[in-house]
């Protein structure tokens, strides 16, 4: 298999087990900023006691440390923000918010680089966000969730660029490990400040038996292999790609959260136009991307 397409591989399992998160943060009982101070707990203690069997031998600067201890807190912020759009209106709504990182990509992306904005990207993005912007506009019970999912598809946008920069100088275990303890550190002090309130019930705070369950899932199987994968992929692809694939997330999600909470039942005909104008969208750059890569094949 060649490398390009491992990448590709890697990816789409990547984005089918990020489509399980939806799902299974709509099962923790937990709300979103507790929800992932724990899933980034428990993913900081794995990847860690990796690194004690493993006895990793990179060694890296403060300054890159310090790089990726803040990556991790805007990847938590996009965590908290995603559970915080499931809890306000559900995981279907949250998941296809989630698509318009692939806009907030196509604009940013080439910011960072100092490249101008390719029309191409930034209209594939469009469709993604006229989903949205649909289902905003007829289902006005979600709109809260709605913004709150929209700031976490830019914090989403937002670390993948960083991310697909310091894959190249930095390997993959160590990224992870230090932007998970990044992220547990930064959430520390809101967790401190939401328990001491005393209008705040304790018994919220705690993780039921189910929770534990749920968020060792989420913690091993949905972060710390799906990002080693994602991470992996990122070494042979684009940011850009990597978001628009991800719109892939909502479709296998939203499937998920049909079969095992009825959501259908909540969602109105603007919400399938939505949905079905993302996934127009991940198939035209699927399309894009399979094209450009047999070119570049062909002229070599």
């Amino acid at each position: 298999m060649s490398t390009f397409k491992k990448a590709i591989l890697q990816l789409h399992i990547f984005v089918f087990l990020a489509g399980l998160t939806g799902p299974l943060g709509y099962l923790i009982q937990l709300n979103g900023l507790l929800l992932v101070f724990y899933r980034m707990l428990i993913t900081t203690l794995v990847l860690w006691g990796i690194n004690l069997i493993r006895k990793s031998k990179h060694h890296y600067s403060a300054k890159t440390k310090m790089q990726l201890f803040g990556t991790g807190a805007i990847i938590a912020l996009h965590w908290v923000c995603f559970y915080g759009s499931i809890k306000l209106a559900n995981v279907s709504i949250a998941l296809v918010c989630f698509s318009s990182t692939s806009l907030f990509s196509s604009v940013l992306e080439p910011l960072s680089k100092k490249h101008k904005i390719n029309l191409q990207d930034l209209l594939i993005g469009l469709l993604s966000l006229i989903g949205i912007l649909l289902i905003f506009h007829f289902d006005s019970k979600f709109r809260v969730g709605i913004i709150v999912g929209l700031f976490s598809a830019l914090f989403a946008a937002v670390f993948s660029i960083i991310n697909k920069r310091i894959t190249n100088f930095v390997d993959v275990n160590t990224i992870q490990t230090y932007e998970m303890t990044g992220g547990f550190l930064f959430l520390i002090p809101f967790v401190l400040v939401m328990s001491s309130m005393n209008h705040f019930n304790p018994i919220l705070i705690t993780p039921t038996k189910m929770d534990w369950l749920w968020l060792s899932i989420l913690a091993v199987g949905c972060t710390v292999l799906s990002n080693h994968l994602m991470l992996s992929a990122l070494k042979h692809i684009s940011a850009f790609t990597l978001n628009v694939t991800l719109n892939l997330e909502p479709v296998y999600g939203i499937i998920l959260a049909f079969i095992l909470f009825k959501e259908q039942k909540q969602l109105g005909g603007s919400f399938y136009i939505g949905i079905t104008l993302i996934t127009l969208s991940v198939m035209i750059q699927m399309f894009r991307i399979i094209k450009q890569h047999q070119l570049k094949n062909t002229s070599q």
